[in-house]
């Protein structure tokens, strides 16, 4: 399921932070964007998940799986977001929160099963009748991904999702997110303050611009392969 922005400006009264930015992100890929606070990043994936401010005009175009979905509102997108908040529902438990992402159209009874096969499949089915505050940190990120992902999105976008975790923590569930979105096929943008959490074999791309060229797959500012 590939991700296409074409030609995207993004613009308010005050200042123009997207200029003719157009990238492809493959399915199965990550394209990770790397940039100081207050510079558009997140304005961006607001953008693409259709939740831009209105003080905010948008123009150019957003294609996954070649159909535009720049017209289209929010929840028809089926473009998911990971923050770098677990934002897991206190009052629910853990399987609860996860049935909470499955589609309306299957019963109470399917969703429960559902959810129950999902932490099975993770190794987490032995939480699944503790409350959030039960848990353990590295498992409500699980937990919050996993919601995510069993919306069954066609794109997801990750919001910074490893900046509150401590180091080991990081690295493990770092690995965990790109191994479900390589497993699932989905294409995914990140953006991040930090280098160690681009993938392997993804594409980079530094905004503001460091003034290089950009490659064929992404056409803003600076890219490159980060193959380390």
């Amino acid at each position: 399921m590939s991700l296409s922005v074409q030609n995207l400006t993004i613009k308010s009264n005050q200042a123009t932070l997207v200029t003719g930015m157009s990238f492809l992100v493959e399915n199965g890929d990550v394209l990770s964007i790397m940039g100081p606070s207050g510079c558009g990043k997140s304005t961006l994936l607001s953008a693409v998940a259709g939740h831009l401010s209105p003080e905010f005009d948008c123009e150019g175009d957003i294609l996954v799986n070649g159909q535009s979905i720049q017209s289209l509102p929010a929840e028809k997108r089926a473009v998911g977001i990971l923050f770098q908040d677990d934002l897991l529902f206190p009052h629910l438990n853990v399987w609860q929160n996860l049935a909470f992402g499955l589609p309306d159209a299957m019963s109470a009874a399917e969703k429960k099963e559902r959810a129950l096969a999902t932490l099975q499949e993770i190794e987490l089915a032995d939480i699944a009748f503790k409350a959030p505050d039960q848990i353990s940190g590295g498992q409500r990120a699980r937990i919050s991904l996993m919601r995510t992902l069993l919306s069954h999105p066609k794109v997801i976008l990750l919001d910074e999702p490893f900046s509150k975790l401590d180091k080991p923590l990081r690295k493990s569930f770092r690995a965990f997110v790109f191994k479900q979105i390589k497993n699932r096929n989905i294409a995914a943008v990140m953006v991040t303050h930090d280098e160690d959490d681009v993938p392997m074999e993804s594409t980079l791309l530094h905004w503001p611009s460091k003034e290089r060229e950009t490659t064929s797959k992404v056409g803003f500012n600076e890219t490159e392969q980060n193959n380390a």
